[in-house]
């Protein structure tokens, strides 16, 4: 009996035995599927959780203004951390050497002590910290300095010397033509310049692998990136830096004058399209004027009487009339299809020819001849127009282009007298730069040239493009045409509108334009208040165009809102300016009868502000500083005083040093760790390395002097 309980105990063993075996074979199998199957898909998931590549941004290009100056570049900011369990960072080490990293430590930062610093570093190595914070904002120097400090000097295997790289946007002259230069942010609609060649600028993104440690913290695995990232290329603009200070600050001294709600000037080259300044200026809440929005480009709005213009072109362009023809425009009131219209002189100008007609601003005189000519076949008008490209936008770089309006009969809202509405500038739209550039077409015999606010594209020395004069139309009428427009340009300022900018030095051409601001609800003439809007377009020197400028007021509330007070003023400060520094637009002087004539004050380089405010001190002649405190300045001569504008000197980056002394040139360009070679006498002409580069410690410059 009792060799069957043995016999069914062995039984039993025997299926736990082969269970056992089945089940470890089963487990071999399963790690061996694992292995050889899913191991390569299953590691890089593994790989994929702890380790990955993160984009390190490239450095954003420069903007450089027509003179090499920096308008916008990106500056270098770093964030230095270390690694207290990094290989080669030993007891021994990191106990021989800690005093000596915390002295350097506080004498570089100076915000705590040696011994808050050993303090710090002993807690982080205790913890054993992979990834601990040193320093956030570290300028270039000073990260270069910290690579020399004890056992950072190891590097980032041995010593746990971590550098972490970002850019910041700069803008070294502040709010000048902040707008036009703009901004590219990340969830932002990118605004002027730099949003219009964002894929220039930004460059090429590089890569560096990143390992996840303890606490979720990334941290870099290798001390160089993995793809080194490519900088962006460098813009060169049209915009000259002296002009568009004075633009700037003759539309904010008018705008807080008259208390005007908003404003913009526009100066172009006549032959080019290029913009040597666009200001725009608003203002806010507490009646401080800043640039926030472009309205010299973006806002689309009823020109007013500088529109009269491009209506007696088409008449003269379609042979109706010419300027000596007469006009009766009455007692200054008339009625057009039910609706009165006035002229703003008290009793009217009678008959009147067709240049006095412009000269005057007379609605009464261009409704009379659109009236005549085209009441019959108003799209025969509409067509001259838009023959002339007001139409159309302009398809500028810059986003945000408002678009024109010329109303034909197949709009809507078209009636009888839409066309005479529309041949003194009302029920039609368009924007500041669109109106300059119909004008800056007539200064230029007809020819229409797109305006532009770059020269070129560089990656570093070399060009990637150049932007070549573009135009819109050979011909939006023929050259006669445009020059009998040029005569009624010049009407308006020796005996019309604007004889308040007849000076003795040069001729203006140009029209004034003063329009009320339709409100959308209650129309122009309902409401306690009437808004206008004053303009000034128009060219200069008169008798060989060179620049184009219009200048639009908005909303003025003083009891003078008429555009030859208002928008004049402007237009003749920038003028003068402009004219008193272009040697090439001057007529050559003879040496002999025009001595006397010559400005007494003596022509001085750039320089050193302190020093010239000495000399001229001495000397006994009157100058104005932008600020007291800039330390070097570009010098402008004018008539009966010097004025100075700041020069910017960046750390880290080439300054420009043109038309400084040798003397102060050297001095600046040695103390940013250049070797200076020089070539002539006077006035610093040219330089071999161009302003805005990074300094490379040791690398030689030449600089090539007047």
């Amino acid at each position: 009996m009792s060799a069957t309980p043995n016999k069914e105990l062995l039984n039993r063993s025997y299926l736990v035995y082969f269970s056992l075996i089945i089940l470890g074979l089963a487990i071999i199998s399963k790690a061996l599927f694992i292995q050889v199957v899913e191991g390569v898909e299953l590691r890089d998931k593994a790989e994929s959780l702890t380790t990955v590549f993160r984009d390190i941004d490239a450095a954003r290009g420069n903007i450089y203004a027509d003179d090499g100056s920096m308008l916008a570049t990106s500056i270098p900011i770093y964030e230095v951390r270390m690694d207290m369990k990094a290989d080669g960072l030993t007891d021994e080490v990191f106990d021989e050497h800690l005093d000596s990293l915390c002295i350097a430590l506080a004498d570089l930062f100076q915000d705590k002590s040696a011994l808050d610093w050993k303090r710090e570093l002993l807690e982080q190595r205790t913890r054993g910290n992979r990834y601990h914070l040193i320093k956030r904002k570290v300028k270039f120097h000073q990260m270069k300095a910290m690579r020399d400090f004890p056992i950072f000097d190891l590097g980032r295997y041995k010593g746990g010397f971590i550098v972490l790289q970002q850019n910041r946007r700069e803008k070294p002259f502040r709010l000048l033509a902040a707008r036009t230069i703009g901004y590219a942010r990340e969830g932002v609609t990118p605004v002027g310049l730099e949003g219009a060649y964002q894929k220039e600028l930004a460059g090429v993104s590089g890569k560096r692998l990143m390992q996840k440690i303890s606490g979720g913290v990334w941290m870099p695995i290798n001390d160089e990136n993995e793809v080194e990232p490519q900088d962006g290329y460098d813009v060169h603009t049209t915009v000259n830096l002296n002009i568009q200070d004075v633009a700037e600050n003759a539309l904010l001294k008018q705008l807080q004058l008259h208390d005007a709600d908003h404003g913009c000037v526009i100066l172009m080259e006549v032959e080019t399209g290029d913009i040597k300044a666009i200001a725009n200026l608003s203002k806010d809440e507490d009646g401080d004027y800043w640039e926030y929005y472009n309205h010299a480009i973006g806002e689309s709005t009823e020109p007013g009487s500088t529109f009269k213009l491009a209506s007696l072109i088409t008449a003269i362009e379609d042979g109706y009339v010419s300027i000596t023809d007469s006009v009766e425009t009455g007692n200054g009131k008339a009625e057009f299809h039910g609706e009165l219209m006035r002229d703003s002189k008290e009793g009217g100008y009678g008959k009147i020819s067709i240049k006095e007609v412009f000269a005057h601003s007379s609605n009464i005189g261009v409704m009379r001849v659109i009236e005549r000519y085209y009441s019959n076949q108003p799209e025969k008008f509409i067509k001259g127009l838009k023959r002339m490209k007001l139409d159309e936008s302009i398809g500028i770089e810059i986003a945000g282009e408002g678009e024109p309006l010329i109303k034909d009969p197949s709009d809507n809202s078209w009636s009888l007298i839409t066309p005479l509405w529309t041949s003194i500038g009302y029920e039609c739209q368009e924007t500041p730069l669109q109106i300059l550039t119909f004008y800056n077409a007539i200064a230029n015999d007809g020819k229409m040239i797109k305006p532009k606010f770059i020269r070129k594209i560089t990656d570093k020395s070399s060009v990637i493009r150049e932007q070549p004069v573009q135009v819109i139309s050979e011909r939006i009428c023929s050259e006669k045409t445009a020059k009998l427009g040029q005569e009624l340009l010049e009407a308006v300022v020796q005996n019309g509108t604007a004889t308040n900018l007849k000076n003795n030095n040069y001729a203006i051409a140009g029209k004034t334009g003063t329009a009320r601001i339709a409100n959308s609800s209650k129309g122009y003439n309902k409401g306690k208040k009437i808004s206008y809007q004053a303009s000034f377009a128009g060219y200069f020197p008169a008798d060989n165009p060179k620049y184009s400028c219009i200048v639009v007021v908005n909303a003025p509330n003083r009891s003078h809102y008429y555009a030859s007070h208002v928008a004049g003023p402007i237009f003749e400060e920038i003028a003068d300016k402009v004219y008193a520094t272009s040697i090439n637009i001057h007529d050559e002087l003879d040496r002999q009868s025009d001595i006397n004539s010559l400005t007494h004050i003596p022509v001085s380089k750039n320089g050193a502000q302190q020093d010239l405010f000495t000399v001229f001190d001495q000397l006994d002649i009157p100058i104005e500083s932008s600020n007291p405190d800039n330390k070097w300045v570009i010098t402008q001569t004018g008539p009966d005083k010097v004025t100075m504008q700041r020069r910017a000197v960046t750390e880290n980056l080439v300054p420009n040093v043109r038309g400084m002394s040798a003397q102060d040139a050297v001095f600046i360009l040695e103390n940013a760790g250049l070797v200076v070679s020089i070539r002539g006498r006077g006035s610093i002409k040219e330089q071999s390395i161009e302003p805005g580069q990074r300094i490379n410690k040791g690398e030689r410059i030449t600089l090539e002097l007047s």
